[in-house]
C-alpha cells in the first residue's frame, strides 16, 4: 500500500446556515429526503427478543448532512441499515422519497438501492482486479447504464482522485482508496448516500479529508449524506446530530461543533 502524497489539501466546506452554504443549496432539494415512523426493529423472539428500534420516528432533510451517533447497542446501525433499505421493520414504516419500502417486493428494493442510494462503509469494498475509474462506474456498468460524464467529472474532481484513476486499489493509500468508495457512490447522482463509520480505518488526516469531502458532497454538489459514527469530530462536520439510546431518538444537535457534541455526549450520561 503506497503512501498518500498527492491528496489536496482540503477545509471543510461552508456549513448550512452560512450565507455561502445558502448560495450553494439554493437549488438543493427541500423536504424529506427519507423518514421513519413509528419504526421498530426486533431481533429474536420470546426471552431473547432485543428491541433494537423502539417506535423511531424521525425525518432526513434533503440536501443535508445529517450524523447519527449513539452508544453500542443504541440501534444507530439498525436505523440507517433500515432507511437504506437494507434491512425490514418488524413494524412501522420508511419511505424514501414518497415511497415506503415495505411495500415493495425484494426485486423492486434491490432496484430503489441500485437507482437512488449510495453506500460508503468503513471497509472499502473495492474489486482489486478494477482501476480506481471502474470501480467507480462499476455500479452503472453492472445495472447496464453509464454514469453522466459531466456529474462524473465533477465528483471525481471533487474527491481529488483525476490523476489516480488508471490506479487499481493495492497502489492507492488507504484514504484514496475511501475517496474512491466515496465517489462510486455519488457517481450515479443517487437520492441518498448512507456512510457507516466511513473514517473506521484511516489516519486523522485521511479521514479528515473523507469528512471534508462528504461536506462538499452537500454544499457543493447538492447530495444528502446521512452518516454513523461515534467520534465527535466527526460528527461536527454535519449540519444535525441525532442522538439514540436503547433504540430510540433522545437528542438532536443543530450546526454541531466536536466541542457541543461531546458536551451533548456528556449530558446524556452516555
Amino acid at each position: 500500500m503506497t503512501r498518500d502524497t498527492t491528496a489536496p489539501a482540503v477545509r471543510p466546506a461552508a456549513r448550512a446556515g452560512t450565507p455561502a452554504a445558502a448560495a450553494v443549496r439554493a437549488g438543493a432539494p427541500r423536504g424529506a429526503a427519507a423518514r421513519a415512523l413509528g419504526a421498530t426493529k426486533v431481533h429474536g423472539s420470546g426471552g431473547t427478543a432485543v428491541r433494537a428500534l423502539d417506535g423511531v420516528t424521525v425525518e432526513v432533510e434533503a440536501g443535508r448532512f445529517t450524523a447519527i451517533m449513539g452508544p453500542s447497542g443504541s440501534g444507530k446501525s439498525t436505523l440507517m441499515h433500515c432507511l437504506a433499505g437494507l434491512d425490514r421493520l418488524t413494524s412501522g414504516e420508511v419511505h424514501l422519497g414518497e415511497v415506503e419500502l415495505g411495500s415493495l417486493s425484494d426485486a423492486e428494493l434491490t432496484r430503489l438501492r441500485r437507482e437512488q442510494i449510495g453506500f460508503v462503509f468503513q471497509s472499502y469494498n473495492l474489486i482489486p482486479t478494477l482501476s480506481a475509474i471502474e470501480n467507480i462506474t462499476l455500479p452503472a456498468a453492472l445495472a447496464g447504464g453509464r454514469p453522466d460524464r459531466a456529474w462524473l467529472d465533477r465528483v471525481v474532481d471533487a474527491v481529488g482522485l483525476r490523476e489516480r484513476l488508471a490506479h487499481r486499489p493495492a497502489e492507492l493509500s488507504g484514504g484514496q482508496q475511501q475517496r474512491v468508495a466515496v465517489a462510486r457512490a455519488l457517481a450515479g447522482r443517487p437520492r441518498i448516500v448512507f456512510a457507516d463509520e466511513p473514517t473506521g480505518n484511516l489516519d486523522s488526516r485521511s479521514g479528515g479529508e473523507i469528512l471534508a469531502f462528504l461536506r462538499q458532497a452537500v454544499t457543493g454538489l447538492g447530495q444528502t449524506v446521512v452518516m454513523v459514527t461515534h467520534d465527535p469530530v466527526a460528527a461536527g462536520y454535519a449540519d444535525e446530530v441525532l442522538f439514540l439510546a436503547d433504540g430510540r431518538i433522545v437528542g438532536r444537535l443543530r450546526e454541531p461543533t466536536p466541542e457541543s457534541v461531546l458536551d451533548h455526549v456528556k449530558s446524556l450520561g452516555e
